[in-house]
């Protein structure tokens, strides 16, 4: 990798940050900005969709009206259809999101059904019921539309505007209410005006709930309200009173002044609120603007700083790491005398954190060369200690392993097979021992599996090479197999584990090691019932598998555990230690996905 200079990291580590700020500053105006011009656009979405689809309503509801009372029609429908082709006129042209055309799209297929639905009703072919469900299909088309209009980027209005729309709603149910009563109340219509009744004054309701007291003003309770909840009343208990349309008439004309005064304040209060959210992008952008300029300025200015006294001690740092303490590690290897490298030199005018760390880095060499003098010594031959003590002793113990082979195979006295079947047991034994000082060497040993091995014969064999073997209980393994560049180790592992487990715990308990599918892999659990340890304990042991694990040479007694945590750190694995529910101690290894295969799937 090419060496870049110190100015380039340090303006790399500045820039990010202030490149961030600045497209968050400006995505923060943006967005802003666009809920501003959104709401400008609510005046146009209303002239051009809302007004002339509400129109069309109006009209449906008193083609409804007369269709049922028995009327001249042909004029009323007539009215209708110039409405709706108005209404489409101006909705085409307008400049809408994708969700509204959808909308208006479907609200353009239900009137596309209004003549079909008028010829069936003249042939006889609809109930009165049944014409005014066709229609109210249609207007229900209409105030789903409303609702992907009132999605306005501005909390207040929408809640108002939610609100307005719930009215409408109320109102739509009043006008079948009207034609129902119209339609001589049988006794469908009958349940009909029930259920419309009951679900229009749950909207009514809800909606005054949540207007404020502007818009919820021209709905104070009147005579009328009072006369047409009690017709409700009586209508529910199947009582008609024979003043029931001039009840809901009167009614009806006030519900249509108070909608359209309620939407009228409302609109109005669209294009202040857009003005408002604009000042407040140009408010907060301008400071924002100002705020960005004044951080490009105070970090050029520190970056200076900071760049040049960086360098200065970069080079300093790298003059004691790659020339002086080399240099003295050299003469140790030399059996020289060590020359004193020196002091790591700073600026007079230095930020104290930079000071401090040329006097630690004074500090540090004096220390890095006396733990120089013994790593050189020690390094220099204990590697090649244990990787020569090893491949000799394995190279023995495989050459006893395949004679001992060919004795059991010509043996046929019971006594001599079980003696030389210990001795077996034993020098499998001894050959885990000797793969323990290859594996700390950083070495792979020889053993090796081309094919995948059923994760039962993997726990199968690291019992094999266990002292204390008859008492750990193998429960019932999963049908996967593990890759057999990884089975060596693995079983090795799980050997070290088992082994752990029979010597920290009392001869009389057993040892259960199982292993069952989890998340991520394979989950193998060796579970001991010993006296286990403290939380101290764990904490310890686990931060160290969670590493390498550097073999320490004076933590012996800790070998296993070392070999654990090599063979884990090779093969991706994680091995968890935590105490056990019966007491002692349960190691979890999870094997990742990469070294388990499962059965392919049968098909049927």
């Amino acid at each position: 990798m090419r060496t870049r200079p110190i100015r380039f990291q340090v303006v790399t580590l500045v820039v990010p940050p202030l490149i961030a700020l600045i497209v968050l500053w400006a995505f923060a105006a943006g967005l802003t900005g666009v809920d501003g011009m959104r709401l400008l656009q609510i005046n146009t979405l209303v002239n051009a969709v809302a007004t002339p689809s509400e129109q069309v309503v109006i009209q449906l509801q008193h083609e409804r009206l007369l269709t049922i009372a028995g009327g001249a029609v042909d004029k009323q429908r007539a009215g209708t259809d110039a409405t709706v082709n108005e209404f489409r006129r101006l909705a085409v042209e307008a400049d809408v999101d994708d969700k509204l055309r959808a909308q208006l799209t479907t609200v353009f297929d239900r009137l596309g059904e209004l003549p079909a639905i008028r010829i069936a009703f003249d042939r006889g072919e609809l109930t009165p019921v049944r014409f005014i469900e066709a229609i109210n299909q249609i207007v229900d088309a209409t105030f789903r539309m409303y609702d992907a209009m009132i999605l306005v980027p501005d909390t207040p209005i929408y809640q108002q505007a939610r609100a307005v729309t719930s009215l409408g709603q109320a109102k739509e149910l009043l006008a079948r209410e009207r034609a129902l009563i119209v339609s001589g109340l049988d006794p469908t219509a009958r349940q009909e005006f029930t259920q419309a009744s009951a679900t229009r004054r749950f909207q009514y309701g809800k909606a005054l709930a949540e207007l404020d007291a502007e818009l919820a003003a021209p709905y104070a309770p009147t005579p009328a309200q009072a006369a047409f909840l009690a017709l409700e009343d009586q209508i529910a208990k199947g009582e008609t009173p024979g003043d029931a349309r001039a009840v809901v008439d009167s009614y009806w004309a006030e519900v249509e002044r108070n909608q359209v005064a309620s939407v009228d304040r409302l609109v109005a209060r669209v294009t202040p609120a857009a003005i408002t959210v604009l000042l407040r992008v140009g408010v907060a952008g301008g400071l924002g603007l100002v705020a960005i300029v004044l951080t490009v300025v105070i970090c050029v200015r520190f970056t200076r700083r900071l760049t040049r006294e960086l360098t200065h001690l970069r080079t300093a740092a790298l003059n004691l790491a790659h020339v002086r303490l080399p240099r003295a590690v050299d003469q140790l290897q030399q059996g020289q005398e060590v020359d004193e490298p020196g002091e790591v030199p700073t600026l007079p005018d230095a930020i104290l954190e930079i000071e401090h760390i040329g006097h630690a880095l004074n500090s540090v060499q004096s220390t890095a060369i006396e733990a120089a003098a013994g790593q050189v010594r020690l390094r220099k031959g204990v590697g090649l200690v244990f990787l020569n003590l090893a491949r000799r002793s394995q190279s023995l113990l495989h050459k006893q392993l395949t004679q001992l082979d060919s004795m059991e195979r010509d043996t046929e006295d019971p006594e001599t097979l079980e003696d030389l079947f210990r001795l077996d047991h034993l020098t499998t034994r001894m050959r885990r021992h000797a793969e323990n000082l290859i594996i700390l060497s950083d070495a792979v040993p020889g053993r090796g599996w081309r094919k995948p091995v059923p994760i039962v014969d993997v726990v199968r064999g690291a019992l094999a090479e266990v002292e204390d073997y008859g008492r750990v209980s193998v429960l019932p393994m999963p049908s996967v197999s593990l890759s057999g560049s990884a089975v060596a180790d693995l079983t090795h592992l799980i050997a070290e584990l088992l082994e752990n487990a029979t010597i920290f715990s009392p001869p009389y308990t057993k040892v259960y090691v199982r292993a069952e599918p989890g998340r991520g892999g394979l989950i193998v659990e060796v579970e001991d019932r010993g006296l286990g340890m403290n939380a101290a304990e764990f904490a310890t042991m686990n931060e160290r598998l969670a590493g390498p694990m550097e073999f320490d040479l004076a933590d012996s007694d800790r070998l296993g555990l070392f070999v654990v945590g090599r063979l884990a750190h090779r093969n991706n694995i994680t091995v968890h230690l935590q105490p056990s529910p019966y007491g002692g101690t349960t190691a979890v290894v999870l094997i990742p996905e990469t070294l388990v295969e499962r059965p392919a799937a049968v098909e049927v």
